[in-house]
């Protein structure tokens, strides 16, 4: 039961003030029975204000009145910083810990306070000593993230052109760590890679993820009915063993830490670097880095300790593990339809799928180093990913093509095989494809494009089409040159026009010997 004590201070302070008891009681409400008590007792132990002026009131009403209003409490005292440590932990409630509590008095026969009065008493502890509540937040198990509002800027020395940098911010509620990560742009990659830096500098994981509705983390928030999330953001949460809960709709309060936090990186970031110029992103984002520790080690204000603190002695060391390998960026392209020959179109170049797939949609992954091929969740192909600069090639596993030679995939020599099968003309053609690239694999197109014609037309004539093609002034006729000889039908006509023959060289003035020989003309 809590005592309500008079304030003997201001009893005090007002009578010196010039204020008769009668006045003191009327304009504080208090009785003049109390204050009557409290100027009897100042009387006698010879206090007056100045005595007390830098006392507490608690101090004061100790020494007007002393000994009055301490009780000892005839129930077992448990150790309350110990509870406020187990609040902390996962699962642990007050209910829990007061039923641990009531079996260990019964075991020692020591009389046990209520629940209730338990809950007030750990309350009380609390505001006492300082220390936050656990009630609302438990350690390592959730991590607030954001964009910060307020942007930095990276000039360029040479040219003196200004970019935005976006601010990355994360957040431990419990211990209010907080993370920042610079990034040029707001975009998916960005926001990924902010969180695995992120989790490395935590040197763990939470199980839950508490972010914004943008686009880059979550694409469909309905009132009613299932989130859906960004694949790749729900790809990356998975490998790091965590789940996205998006906060609720215009409810700021849902990520309350991160949106302190983005105030306070406002003050002690950007504030504190905005007469400082950074020309590089690593270069900023080391001094962010050193901006940051200085503001987890400030000491909290209404509590003892700093947000280092508590997060390295409670919070780290219940963090789950890193995996073995940090997640790799990937974006997605949903869709692709698997071509007749096996193959998905990716940026201008063929990647093989099995060819049970062909005719179906997949859907695309890719990495900086590698493509995969899904169809739904199953992963149907691998392939390491052609340069930026590459064009027509393609990527085939043989594990996707059926056995037997008609699957092989093409090469020169194959090429030149069906070439023969055709006829001699046709092997000079594709000869002369071959020898006019660098590689190989440059004149493949082209020569079975000039060979894809005896499917519309009969092996003979594509061989009398070469021949009559090579008779021309191109050199190294393509299918252009050869298919219009094959629509229009020159082939068939050639074979009925007799061979040109070079016309004999006769008249003209020929010199005779004597010339030759210097006689005379």
């Amino acid at each position: 039961m809590t005592v309500r004590k008079i304030r003997a201070k201001l009893v005090l302070q007002l009578r010196s003030e010039g204020l008769s008891g009668r006045a003191i009681a009327a304009s504080q409400g208090m009785s003049r029975k109390s204050i009557t008590a409290v100027l009897e007792a100042a009387d006698a132990t010879e206090t007056s204000w100045d005595d007390v002026a830098e006392l507490t009131d608690e101090q004061v009403y100790a020494r007007l009145f002393p000994g009055r209003g301490e009780h000892e409490s005839v129930f077992a005292q448990p150790d309350w910083e110990q509870v406020h440590r187990e609040m902390a932990r996962v699962g642990v409630t007050l209910k829990l810990l007061h039923s641990e509590y009531t079996d260990q008095c019964s075991a020692s026969k020591a009389p046990a306070m209520g629940y209730d009065r338990w809950c007030k008493t750990y309350q009380r502890h609390v505001m006492v000593t300082g220390a936050a509540s656990r009630v609302g937040h438990k350690a390592a198990q959730t991590v607030e993230v954001d964009w910060s509002g307020p942007t930095m800027e990276l000039t360029d020395p040479v040219t003196g052109t200004a970019t935005k940098v976006y601010l990355f911010v994360g957040c431990l509620p419990f211990s209010r760590y907080a993370f920042v990560y610079p990034a040029t742009d707001m975009q998916q990659d960005a926001w990924l890679r902010a969180h695995v830096a992120m989790f490395e500098n935590f040197g763990g994981s939470v199980p839950r993820i508490v972010c914004d509705n943008l686009k880059t983390g979550v694409v469909k928030h309905p009132r009613d009915g299932e989130i859906v999330l960004n694949d790749a953001y729900r790809e990356m949460a998975a490998h790091y063993s965590a789940a996205v809960l998006p906060g609720r709709i215009r409810r700021p309060k849902d990520k309350s830490g991160a949106e302190n936090t983005v105030l306070h990186v406002a003050t002690w970031v950007i504030a504190g670097l905005r007469d400082r110029k950074f020309a590089s992103l690593p270069e900023l984002a080391a001094v962010i880095g050193e901006r940051m520790d200085a503001y987890n080690r400030e000491p909290f204000q209404k509590r003892p300790g700093s947000r280092l603190g508590v997060f390295t002695a409670e919070e780290q060391p219940l963090l789950t593990p890193l995996p073995a390998v940090a997640y790799e960026i990937s974006r997605w392209l949903y869709g692709r339809r698997v071509g007749r020959n096996g193959h998905v179109v990716v940026e201008r170049n063929f990647y093989s799928a099995p060819l049970a797939h062909i005719g179906t949609k997949v859907d695309v992954r890719i990495t900086a180093r590698t493509l995969e091929i899904y169809r739904g969740t199953e992963r149907l192909s691998s392939h390491l990913l052609l340069p930026e600069s590459a064009s027509g090639q393609y990527r085939t596993n043989d594990a996707d093509l059926p056995a037997g030679e008609r699957y092989q995939p093409w090469d020169a020599p194959r090429v030149r095989q069906w070439a023969e099968r055709v006829g001699p003309a046709a092997v000079i053609v594709v000869n002369r494809i071959f020898e006019a690239v660098p590689v190989d694999e440059q004149g493949l197109d082209a020569a079975l494009a000039v060979l894809r014609l005896s499917r519309r037309f009969s092996a003979e004539r594509v061989e009398a089409a070469c021949a009559l093609a090579l008779t021309g002034p191109v050199r190294s006729p393509r299918y252009a040159h050869i298919q219009p000889i094959l629509v229009t039908g020159q082939d068939k006509t050639a074979a009925l026009r007799p061979a040109q023959e070079a016309p004999a060289e006769v008249g003209g003035y020929v010199r005779g010997a004597d010339y030759y020989a210097g006689g005379t003309r």
